[in-house]
């Protein structure tokens, strides 16, 4: 059964992102095929934000890296954690969901998008010292990922079943 929202959630798009410090949003990302769905949450200040990636490495195209840094992997979500820090947020309080990371429309294996994203996400996490409280991702599913800023909880719909992770 599908969530029913009691206000409009905050939508982030491809290659978007968005931080909150208002425990009444609702913040929710669709399509998480091969794409990375991050949300990070401080449960002691109640910030917390989302960032939906497309690709792992902005050196492959360093100029729309600087005009879209969410499209990144890489950099997508070391300016996530940063806009939490500059929020109030502390690393060792940060839970990361993560959702995505999906390999659709590769049955040969050749790019490996999902596979990438992932690897590069979990690296960035590493080297920022925050590790992955849950996650789905893999398969060859698409994701619909809702992050509610009053608990951090975060949900994961896809094929029409609601998980929370």
């Amino acid at each position: 059964m599908a969530t029913q929202f009691s206000q409009a959630p905050l939508t982030i798009g491809i290659g978007d992102m968005k931080v909150s410090y208002d425990t009444a949003d609702i913040l929710i990302t669709y399509s998480l095929g091969s794409c990375i769905g991050l949300t990070l949450y401080d449960p002691v200040v109640k910030v917390g934000g989302m960032v939906h990636t497309m690709l792992p490495l902005s050196k492959q195209d360093p100029e729309k890296a600087k005009k879209n840094p969410y499209m990144y992997t890489d950099t997508g979500i070391q300016n996530l954690i940063q806009e939490l820090f500059n929020l109030g947020a502390t690393r060792r309080n940060l839970i990361a969901k993560v959702a995505g990371g999906a390999r659709l429309l590769d049955e040969k294996g050749l790019f490996r998008i999902g596979e990438r994203n992932y690897t590069v996400l979990r690296k960035v996490l590493w080297k920022n010292d925050i590790l992955i409280s849950a996650e789905d991702v893999g398969e060859s599913k698409s994701r619909t990922m809702i992050l509610y800023m009053d608990s951090g909880k975060t949900v994961i719909r896809s094929g029409g079943v609601e998980v929370e992770l």
